[in-house]
C-alpha cells in the first residue's frame, strides 16, 4: 500500500518531470557554457595550440631579439642578456631569470636564451657577482635579475611582474631552489643537473620541474636532484625528469627532451596554459629519458 505522500496526479508528476529536465539541462548549459568561456578567456595564453614539433624545434613561434645588460647598471647580481618576444600585439608575457654553474660564465647555456623566448617568456640570462658564487648567493641573484627586469629595465613594459619563474644549472640550479623558498609567489622553477649542500627542501610550494642526468658525477641525481624531489612536498607541483646518460653538463649542449619540458612547464605554471599538460601528463618518454615522475597538475 502506497503511503499518502508519495501519491500524486500524473499531471503534477509529468509537470515535475519536465521542469526537473529543464534545470538539469539549464545547469548544463552553464557549465558548458562557464568551462568554454574559461578554456577560451585565459589572459595568459600566448601561441598556437602546442605540438611536439614546435616544442622539439630550435625556435618557438614568436621572434626574438636580444640586449646586453652591463654590470655596471644593476645591483645585486652581475648583468647579462635579456632575450624577449618582438611582438607587441600578444599582451604582455612572464619573464624568467636563469644562472649558469659554478665558475661558468652565461654563453655555458646561452642557448636557453632564445629557445624559451621564442615561446613567449622574457628571459634574462645573467652573469654571478663572481664566477664562484654559491647556491645561496646566486637564489637572491636572481631574484634581483626578476625586479630589475620588472621595474627598471628598457623591456619592463612586455612584462607581467605577476608571472616569474627562476632555472639555472649547476649551482644556479640550486641557487633556483633556494628563490623558490625564499619567494613563493614565484610561478615556476627549473633546476638543472642541481648541486646544493642542503637537501631537503620542504618548504617549497613553487611548481617545480628538476632535470638531472643520469651519469653525473659532480651533482650525482642520488645525492643531489632526486632527494631534492622527494623532499619538496606532496601536495605542490613537482616533477622529476632524468636524462640517460646524461653527464653533468647536458644543458651547455643544445638539448631537445630539456628544452621540450622547461617550456611545457613555464608555459602551464607561469602562463597557465593548460593545453600543455598533455607534455606534462604522463610524461615524456623514449631512448633519451632514463625516469619521469611528477604529480600531474592538480586543481
Amino acid at each position: 500500500m502506497r503511503s499518502p505522500t508519495t501519491t500524486r496526479p500524473r499531471s503534477a508528476v509529468r509537470t515535475m518531470a519536465r521542469l526537473a529536465m529543464a534545470a538539469v539541462l539549464a545547469a548544463g548549459g552553464v557549465l558548458a557554457t562557464s568551462s568554454g568561456v574559461q578554456a577560451a578567456d585565459n589572459p595568459y595564453e600566448r601561441g598556437p595550440a602546442p605540438t611536439s614539433a614546435i616544442l622539439e624545434a630550435s625556435r618557438g613561434p614568436f621572434a626574438t631579439a636580444s640586449q646586453s645588460v652591463s654590470s655596471w647598471s644593476v645591483s645585486g647580481f652581475g648583468g647579462g642578456v635579456i632575450y624577449y618576444p618582438t611582438s607587441t600585439s600578444e599582451g604582455t608575457f612572464g619573464a624568467i631569470a636563469i644562472s649558469p654553474g659554478y665558475t661558468a660564465a652565461w654563453s655555458s647555456i646561452s642557448w636557453l636564451g632564445p629557445r624559451i623566448a621564442s615561446h613567449g617568456f622574457v628571459v634574462i640570462g645573467i652573469e654571478t657577482n663572481t664566477r664562484f658564487d654559491q647556491p645561496d648567493s646566486r637564489g637572491r641573484q636572481l631574484l634581483a635579475a626578476l625586479d630589475y627586469l620588472v621595474e627598471r629595465s628598457s623591456v619592463r613594459g612586455r612584462i607581467d611582474g605577476t608571472r616569474l619563474a627562476v632555472a639555472g644549472h649547476s649551482m644556479g640550479g640550486g641557487g633556483s631552489l633556494e628563490a623558490a623558498a625564499t619567494r613563493p609567489s614565484l610561478q615556476a622553477a627549473v633546476p638543472l643537473a642541481p648541486w646544493n649542500l642542503d637537501k631537503t627542501w620542504s618548504e617549497v610550494r613553487v611548481p617545480t620541474l628538476i632535470i638531472g642526468g643520469e651519469s653525473d658525477s659532480i651533482a650525482p641525481v642520488y645525492s643531489h636532484s632526486e632527494p631534492f624531489y622527494s623532499s619538496i612536498p606532496a601536495s605542490s607541483e613537482k616533477a622529476y625528469l632524468e636524462l640517460n646518460g646524461a653527464s653533468h653538463f647536458f644543458p651547455q649542449t643544445v638539448n631537445t627532451p630539456t628544452a621540450k619540458q622547461m617550456v611545457a612547464w613555464l608555459k602551464r605554471f607561469v602562463d597557465n596554459d593548460t593545453r600543455y599538460e598533455q607534455f606534462l601528463c604522463p610524461g615524456p618518454s623514449g631512448f633519451a629519458i632514463e625516469e619521469y615522475r611528477n604529480t600531474c597538475p592538480s586543481y
